[in-house]
């Protein structure tokens, strides 16, 4: 099958890098229209570089971010959002301390932008899908979602788990305006500086480890994040909802 999404609206989030940028890039090489959003303007000017890719730069956890930013690429393409892919996440810099040590706001920083904004994305762009009778969302969770975290960052595992959560409730309840919602779950993959310093933080020893544990004794790239995604964006995944699909290279 010769798989494209010509004149689809996809929105990207975290769309600057990593996974993000190849989710970006796939979708417009298939014909979409993409809409992508991160914080930093020169990383989603690379993420843009050559195709047509929109893009807008804020911070998606600031007060009504999410919803302003659904409706505006409403507004411009004169309906709703084809494509939902909620992947901005990740740790905000942290590194795991004893539970005991983690201040609360930290927790919450990781909760806002792992799962708080996945569900006001969801929340602004649920009633234009339902008029149109269709919609995919897509979440970007982890293995952190399905297992302890190997970042030993409390929030990042619980917000991951709240993320699982959501996306299963959520094909729960928008099943039936024809809006299918599921999830890519990551193994380990290089994607940005925090798991680069991550990796490296093993030595030789546990980075050989890691490699050898895996099924296809290689690392992940962000382009097998997108294939995943693309997968549930397409017509291949019409009866496919609530699922979390492991990409992770056989872990």
């Amino acid at each position: 099958m010769n798989i494209r999404f010509d004149g689809v609206t996809v929105a990207v989030t975290g769309a600057g890098h990593g996974f993000g940028q190849a989710i970006a890039r796939s979708f417009a090489g298939l014909g979409a229209r993409v809409f992508a959003c991160d914080l930093s303007e020169r990383e989603l000017a690379e993420t843009a570089a050559g195709t047509s890719i929109a893009t807008s730069a804020f911070d998606l956890t600031a007060k009504g971010a999410a919803e302003g930013w659904i409706k505006s690429i409403e507004d411009a393409t004169g309906g709703a959002v084809g494509v939902l892919v909620s992947n901005a996440g990740g740790v905000r810099g942290q590194v795991m301390r004893p539970v005991e040590e983690v201040p609360e706001e930290d927790w919450h920083a990781i909760f806002d932008i792992n799962t708080h904004a996945a569900f006001r994305l969801a929340k602004a762009a649920a009633p234009a899908m339902k008029r149109a009778g269709t919609g995919r969302i897509v979440t970007i969770t982890s293995g952190a979602g399905l297992k302890p975290s190997k970042t030993g960052i409390q929030a990042y595992c619980a917000a991951k788990h709240a993320l699982v959560g959501l996306t299963k409730q959520l094909a729960r309840e928008l099943g039936p305006f024809g809006i299918t919602v599921n999830s890519v779950a990551p193994g380990f993959v290089l994607s940005n500086p925090s798991t680069l310093v991550q990796f490296e933080s093993y030595g030789e020893a546990g980075k050989k480890a890691l490699v050898e544990g895996l099924a296809l004794r290689r690392l992940g790239a962000p382009q097998d994040i997108a294939n995943g995604v693309l997968f549930f964006a397409s017509p291949l995944a019409d009866w496919v909802t609530g699922q979390i699909l492991s990409v992770d290279g056989g872990s």
